[in-house]
């Protein structure tokens, strides 16, 4: 598991992690207060623990699938996630039903992957 730090592309990514994806599938956490992005664990909850001891506000987190070897940037983000229900904030189910909040985390994805 790991905060990204600089830009990664995404077939070294996908290299990196290839010792826990199912599927093709790396998890990640995005803080979009803080423009951060954690990957590589089993769940999207351990990475989210890690970015709130890091500083990391619990409205600004959201939980993502990363499909690395599709071409298509429509296809590589899936925004699913347990750690993404939470009704407080309007979002009843696992998938980011905000289009603005969609388009937020597709921002910093993207800052981070190339």
């Amino acid at each position: 598991m790991r905060i990204l730090d600089t830009p990664v592309s995404r077939a070294q990514l996908f290299a990196e992690c290839q010792h826990i994806m199912e599927e093709i599938m790396v998890k990640a956490d995005v803080d979009l207060g803080r423009e951060l992005m954690i990957v590589d664990a089993d769940l999207h909850a351990d990475m989210e623990r890690v970015l709130l001891e890091d500083g990391a506000h619990q409205e600004d987190l959201w939980g993502i699938n990363l499909y690395l070897l599709e071409d298509d940037w429509d296809k590589v983000i899936e925004f699913d996630s347990m750690i993404n229900i939470r009704p407080r904030q309007g979002n009843r189910s696992r998938y980011v039903e905000d289009p603005k909040i969609r388009e937020e985390i597709i921002k910093v994805v993207k800052k981070w992957l190339t």
